[in-house]
């Protein structure tokens, strides 16, 4: 059972305290779910990032199985590493696909606990899922390695195994953009970058990382979940909301950005 790491950081730490936060989340949020294959989700602290989460996990239609890719913040474990372990929250257990595990090549992604057990990226995500769906199991996926080749090749993994398996899929690339930059410059380069998203345009979307010197945390998940999804069959990507850290905060000289995009 991998354990909470960070209940009481990023988010509330008791049952009823987290359902009230996570229903704030969704406050002005508007209904309306879509066929996601894919998504990108911000992982900060939900007084910050949990309203923009929150409009990708109210587009949402459910799944059979959700795989979530996030970086790996902590350098712990194997450079790409899945986690075939159940996961708890406050909210409760969340159980991990392991048929869909076991479908994997494997050919990059190893089945390794290390680098989860501290690691917030996908942690976070999870009691969203939970707030909005009862039955459902997930592949957690943490990715220290995140250069384009390396995104390719998971995301080709990930489509082999969705393939398989013949389960509804939807893969979600957990990332904030960019940190501790003035309001109007994050906004400025986080749209820069999100518009080669918006395209599929990877490798455009590597360039324009290289360019700037982007801080975007979760690139790799990124790239790995429109690699996957657009072998899956996906033709259109669309941003939802984006906000910063100075929407909450007022202070707009150093903010972190966040986005919320589905790829149908």
């Amino acid at each position: 059972m991998r354990a909470p790491a960070v209940s009481g950081q990023f988010y509330p730490r008791s049952k009823n305290d987290l359902d009230r936060e996570i229903s704030r989340c969704f406050e002005g949020v508007p209904p309306g779910e879509r066929q996601v294959l894919g998504a990108v989700v911000p992982h900060a602290g939900y007084i910050y990032s949990g309203n923009t989460a929150a409009y990708v996990y109210s587009a949402l239609s459910g799944a059979d199985t959700f795989v979530m890719l996030g970086p790996n913040h902590t350098g712990y474990g194997s450079p790409v590493s899945v986690s075939g372990e159940s996961w708890s929250t406050p909210l409760g257990e969340v159980g991990s696909d392991s048929e869909f595990i076991k479908a994997l090549p494997k050919r990059i992604i190893d089945l390794d606990e290390t680098a989860h057990k501290y690691e917030h990226s996908i942690e976070v995500q999870l009691p969203f899922l939970q707030h909005r769906f009862r039955d459902f199991n997930i592949v957690p996926i943490c990715m220290g390695m995140q250069d384009e080749e390396t995104a390719l090749d998971v995301g080709m993994e990930l489509a082999e195994a969705v393939r398989k398996v013949r389960k509804k899929v939807v893969i979600i690339a957990s990332s904030d953009f960019t940190h501790y930059k003035p309001d109007k410059v994050a906004r400025e380069n986080d749209a820069y970058y999100i518009s080669s998203i918006l395209e599929f345009d990877i490798t455009g979307f590597y360039r324009k990382l290289y360019e700037r010197n982007a801080s975007v945390c979760g690139y790799g998940p990124i790239a790995a979940m429109l690699t996957a999804t657009k072998n899956l069959g996906a033709k259109k990507a669309s941003l939802l909301k984006y906000s910063t850290s100075g929407d909450t905060t007022g202070d707009l000289a150093a903010v972190v950005g966040y986005a919320g995009i589905v790829v149908e």
